[in-house]
């Protein structure tokens, strides 16, 4: 089994450059399927409160025969349990549902700035890694005016921000800002519009030069730039592609053809953090 690369932020936690997305995987063929991804090799396993199945996906830690100290399980705090008492319930939720005795990196999913209690979200985050409940705390989708308001609050900075990256939305300022700050940048949807993205030319031209799949071309992209990417794949012929995308170099000349993909409208659907409300 090929090792993962692994990201380090800075604080010292450090995340595998690839990591097992759940999203839409629900009871026992969720839990089985983490399981089976687990035992392949993944380390990082990501999910959320929004997306139901916090339950699979501890089912499948549990079920994978795999230390669980060997395991980092990443759940979110949804946005409408951003207010400092709904925050604190939701985060302990979170761990009974997942069936952990902590869970390892605790995210707020969006900010939902109009709202304006995402400093309530964090602050609570912040007291549930001091008692021990959350191991690393981070975000998802913040701006670089989310990130800067937390950090002045609390003196804490986030590990880690999740957030819409893949070829037609590289983020390149973003990825950059983050690793200045020792932040940690997380691609969620990472191979984005899969059918479209899998099909441009640059992209079938440099998977054909190393003899892997375009898939597997964007998820050693996403590494060459330092992001951990989080594919969904249940299929355990998937899971192992993906992983193994991760020991693939590319040629700094083809990271920047698979970058120049970027569009002006690359987002997946309507989601501008700057005015995104996702409860």
């Amino acid at each position: 089994m090929a090792s993962t690369p692994l990201f380090t932020a800075h604080n010292g936690f450090a995340l595998p450059a690839v990591g097992l997305g759940t999203y839409r995987l629900y009871g026992q063929a969720g839990a089985d399927a983490v399981a089976e991804g687990i035992r392949r090799g993944y380390r990082l396993v990501d999910t959320a409160f929004n997306y139901e199945n916090e339950g699979s996906v501890g089912a499948g830690v549990a079920a994978s025969g795999v230390d669980r100290s060997e395991i980092i399980v990443t759940t979110k705090l949804p946005g409408r349990h951003h207010a400092a008492q709904k925050a604190r319930s939701s985060i302990e939720e979170s761990r009974f549902r997942l069936g952990l005795d902590a869970t390892d990196l605790h995210l707020i999913h969006w900010p939902n700035p109009s709202v304006d209690l995402y400093g309530e979200a964090w602050r609570a985050l912040v007291e549930a890694q001091e008692r021990g409940t959350v191991r690393q705390i981070g975000v998802s989708n913040f701006l670089p005016e989310h990130l800067d308001r937390i950090e002045r609050e609390t003196g804490i900075r986030p590990v880690a921000n999740q957030i819409e990256v893949h070829p037609y939305f590289p983020q390149t300022d973003a990825v950059r800002l983050h690793a200045e700050r020792g932040i940690l940048t997380v691609a969620w949807s990472p191979l984005g519009r899969a059918k479209e993205i899998m099909q441009e030319p640059v992209i079938v031209e440099i998977a054909a030069a190393h003899g892997i799949t375009p898939a597997q071309t964007v998820i050693a992209w996403h590494v060459a730039r330092g992001t951990v990417s989080i594919p969904k794949a249940s299929s355990a012929e998937h899971q192992s592609a993906n992983l193994a995308a991760a020991s693939v170099a590319l040629e700094a000349a083809e990271v920047d053809a698979i970058t120049a993909l970027g569009r002006p409208d690359g987002r997946l659907f309507d989601a501008d953090p700057a005015t995104h409300e996702e409860m």
